[in-house]
C-alpha cells in the first residue's frame, strides 16, 4: 500500500465492532481486557519458542479505564498503521493491545494480520494460546526489558504515555522526560541540603 494514499480512521466504537466480530468468527472471547506495555511480562525460558515466555499482569500497573480511548486517539493523530492485537486468552477473556507504528505497515495475511487499508488499520486475532497472569511481584520485577528480539508488541502504547497525556495533554518528548527527571533529582538534593 502506498503510505501517501488517503484513509479515514473510524471512531473507536466502529473499530471495536469490527474487532469483536472478527474475534467471534474465530471463536475467541469478545470479553476484552486491554493491556499496555507495562503489563507485559517477558521472562527468559530457554525451552520456550524464541527463548522467552510471555505473561501479563494488571495487579502492579493497572490500566486506567480511559487508557484505550486515549491510546487510540493518540495513534489516530499519526498516519502510522494502527493494530488491534490479541495476545491470547486468560480466564475467558481476550487479552488485547493497541499498537501503532509505520513498522507494522508491512504486516499482512501471511503474518496473520487482517488489513483494513481504507482505515490504515490491521487486526491480529492471534492463536488460542492461554496467557498466564503473573501475580508474583518478584517475577514481574525480574521480567526481561532488554536483550530479546524486536517484537510487534514493542509498538504498544505505554501507561507512562497515558499518564503524560492525562497530566500534560500530550505525550512528552524524550528531552522533556529527561528534564523532568533532572528537576526531580535537583529538588530532592536541595531538600536534603536544607
Amino acid at each position: 500500500m502506498n503510505p501517501d494514499s488517503t484513509f479515514t480512521r473510524p471512531p473507536l466504537p466502529a473499530a471495536l465492532e469490527v474487532w469483536s466480530k472478527l474475534l467471534a468468527e474465530r471463536s475467541y472471547s469478545t470479553d476484552l481486557l486491554w493491556i499496555f506495555e507495562e503489563n507485559l511480562c517477558f521472562e527468559k525460558l530457554p525451552s520456550a519458542p524464541g527463548g522467552f515466555k510471555l505473561g501479563f499482569q494488571t495487579q502492579f500497573a493497572p490500566p486506567p479505564a480511559e487508557a484505550l480511548d486515549m491510546a487510540y486517539e493518540h495513534f489516530c493523530e499519526s498516519a502510522a498503521r494502527i493494530v488491534f492485537y490479541r495476545l491470547g486468552g486468560c480466564q475467558g477473556r481476550s487479552l488485547c493491545l493497541v499498537l501503532g507504528d509505520e513498522w507494522l505497515e508491512s504486516r499482512g495475511a501471511a503474518d496473520g494480520y487482517c488489513r483494513r487499508d481504507d482505515w490504515r488499520m490491521s487486526f491480529y486475532p492471534g492463536r488460542h494460546d492461554e496467557i498466564e497472569e503473573v501475580t508474583d511481584m518478584q517475577r514481574w520485577l525480574r521480567r526481561l526489558k532488554r536483550g530479546r528480539p524486536l517484537h510487534d508488541l514493542d509498538f504498544s502504547m505505554t501507561l507512562a504515555a497515558i499518564e503524560e497525556m492525562k497530566f500534560h495533554g500530550r505525550v512528552l518528548a524524550p528531552y522533556e522526560r529527561f528534564a523532568g527527571q533532572i528537576l526531580g533529582k535537583l529538588r530532592r538534593l536541595f531538600a536534603h541540603a536544607k
